[in-house]
């Protein structure tokens, strides 16, 4: 954690907690927008105009909140609009590193735009007095060398719409027609979902875990009994941000969620119809190059407090996913 723009302790999971041990995750910090003229968004200053080549994206691909950044760069086109630099998915003593020559995991890159060597460099560089977690992902200024924003849903939201005079106009992840059906629905995953799992993973009581658990899987049974009416997506045949927020959490299950965050009264192979699902989006056009997992068990299962001897599984098997 940064205090002041100092590093000053070992890399902690757990964030905060409350009374009843229940995990509270941290609000994120960099709150600007990117609009086609430059002008304000919903929060943060104006003056980050929509730029072809100006804006990079740090992520990590163990990251759920990262790789749906990720897949809306990938579905909207973006490739050659904004760089990317992927994190080692090893979590150090000092958070997020970037690849190092000697030992870098496949699939992770060196900091070739900044020359940092852990990702809270960034934070500081962006701010040199800032206090708090450095999390990934950065939407990071080449032009003026600071952070835009780091809070995912903000940055989708951008990808969608901000960028369309360069890539894929035609899809619109947030359709007005549906527009408070997706704001409804995509609060009640990320609250018993997709931090649903985070909550039963570091529960510090067994009553907060057995709470977040139940959510976890009442969500779960919930989405398999909406898709047995043979619908491709959530909202039926319209692709939407809801289902991107779905899948990076449903893609990790099996492999993290289940044994590690104690997720395992079920799997995600044992909702048929929701596997169906997750494979339909796996299959659209330059998804699977967003999920890495070995990338995803590397990192999760490095996380030291939950997995102290650091040894990593070598399953699941994922049928639907090229194993090397």
């Amino acid at each position: 954690m940064l205090i002041n723009g100092k590093w000053q302790e070992k890399w902690d999971p757990y964030q905060k907690s409350n009374e009843q041990g229940e995990f509270i995750r941290q609000t994120s910090s960099f709150r600007h927008w990117i609009t086609p003229d430059g002008s304000a968004g919903p929060t943060g200053d104006a003056g980050f105009k929509a730029e072809s080549g100006r804006y990079h994206l740090y992520v990590a691909l163990i990251c759920p909140w990262a790789s749906r950044t990720l897949m809306l760069r990938k579905l909207k086109g973006l490739e050659k609009v904004i760089s990317i630099s992927v994190v080692d998915p090893r979590l150090s003593d000092q958070g997020w590193r970037f690849a190092q020559q000697e030992n870098g995991i496949a699939g992770s890159d060196q900091d070739l735009i900044n020359g940092t060597t852990y990702v809270h460099q960034l934070y500081t560089k962006a701010n040199q007095d800032f206090t708090g977690k450095a999390t990934v992902p950065i939407l990071w200024d080449k032009l003026t060398n600071t952070i835009v924003n780091n809070e995912s849903a903000d940055i989708i939201q951008m990808l969608n719409s901000a960028f369309d005079e360069w890539g894929n106009k035609e899809l619109n992840l947030r359709p007005s027609a549906l527009l408070s059906d997706i704001e409804a629905y995509n609060n009640w995953l990320y609250e018993d979902f997709n931090n649903g799992v985070y909550q039963a993973g570091f529960a510090k009581s067994q009553s907060a875990y057995e709470i977040a658990n139940e959510k976890v899987f009442n969500t779960l049974n919930k989405l398999e009994q909406k898709l047995q009416d043979g619908r491709q997506y959530i909202f039926k045949e319209q692709l939407t941000e809801t289902d991107i927020r779905a899948f990076v959490t449903l893609i990790r299950f099996d492999a993290a969620y289940h044994g590690l965050f104690k997720c395992n009264l079920k799997r995600i192979c044992d909702f048929p119809y929701i596997q169906s699902y997750m494979e339909r989006i796996y299959a659209l056009p330059g998804i699977n190059e967003t999920v890495n997992i070995d990338h995803i068990k590397q990192g999760y299962y490095s996380i030291e407090a939950l997995n102290p001897m650091g040894i990593v599984p070598k399953g699941p098997y994922l049928n639907f996913i090229a194993e090397d």
